[in-house]
């Protein structure tokens, strides 16, 4: 619909961007889910001679779009008899969106090299880590948390557990949080890896679609996995952390306009140490730039320069 929307000016049209927010609004249709809308006057993009810029800054969600707009070997689903794809001198975009998409969308803000990333660190020491996750969040447990890397650290394996195909995560708030757990529990069996990277999606997508009773059933089914990782965790002599970078089921409605709340929030994140040791371990209070250290504590291994940050135990 993107795609016919932005090439043919096929859809929904509104005088103004302002209008079509409101008619999506009044039908209960948030933001994340407003339908793609022309505005009066566009006719489409004239393949001829218009250009592109993707004002999009982050990576991932603009894949897909620019793929199809861009990529002659696109094939999944048809453009269109008449549609060429736009030639790379009439494109670009904020950033590089992957290592496809930089010939043919070139950034005007080139990637910065990331040195000793928590990846690195580990691999350089010899170490084995997993990087687990459902779709959703595959590519933060791997390009993101890699600095913005594609390839795989030597050691790293990667393992992708699909998501539902739903519309929204409020039909299926379970997503696919028990095959993810069921694959992390073998990886902890397995003896294979010092480290294990992985990312439960339910808390913040379905915490996006404002839905109070899909969201608690959301945070029940995390509830009951981390409670069988952490029995796992135990028996094979492990340590873990649980945390998270921002928040979000935990506000669910706007106090100030009576609406659902289907945003991220910036409050104060759990950081939990689960241990088999008789002493308990205390953290202290830190930032989101301590985890990595935190992890290069617990498996022994010195914090590089860049870090410029420390342990929290």
């Amino acid at each position: 619909k993107a795609f016919n929307a932005i090439v043919y000016a096929q859809g929904l049209h509104t005088e103004t961007a302002s209008q079509a927010l409101e008619m999506s609004y009044a039908q209960k249709v948030t933001d994340e889910f407003v339908m793609p809308t022309c505005v009066e006057g566009y006719s489409g993009l004239d393949l001829k001679k218009d250009g592109l810029l993707m004002a999009n800054f982050r990576a991932d969600r603009a894949r897909e779009i620019l793929t199809s707009l861009l990529d002659p070997d696109f094939n999944d689903f048809d453009r269109g008899a008449s549609f060429t794809p736009l030639p790379p001198e009439r494109a670009a975009g904020m950033v590089e969106y992957s290592a496809a998409l930089k010939a043919l969308c070139p950034a005007l803000f080139p990637p910065i090299s990331l040195n000793n990333t928590l990846g690195q660190v580990v691999s350089d020491a010899g170490k084995t880590q997993l990087r687990l996750a459902e779709t959703e969040k595959y590519a933060h447990v791997t390009f993101f948390l890699n600095g913005g890397r594609e390839k795989p650290f030597l050691g790293e394996e990667r393992l992708l557990i699909q998501s539902p195909n739903v519309k929204t995560y409020d039909e299926k708030p379970e997503m696919s949080a028990i095959k993810l757990t069921e694959a992390l529990i073998n990886a902890i069996k397995s003896h294979q890896f010092d480290l294990i990277v992985v990312n439960y999606a339910n808390p913040d997508m379905v915490g996006h679609t404002g839905d109070l009773a899909a969201t608690i059933k959301a945070a029940e089914t995390i509830d009951q996995c981390l409670k069988r990782v952490t029995q796992s965790l135990l028996e094979n002599h492990g340590q873990m952390l649980i945390t998270a970078d921002h928040g979000n089921l935990e506000k669910m409605l706007d106090l100030d306009t009576g609406k659902p709340h289907t945003a991220h929030t910036c409050n104060p994140v759990p950081c939990v140490l689960v241990s088999e040791k008789a002493q308990p371990i205390v953290l202290t209070q830190g930032t989101l730039c301590d985890i990595a250290p935190t992890i290069l504590d617990l498996l022994n291994l010195s914090i590089p320069k860049e870090m410029n940050c420390r342990s929290l135990i």
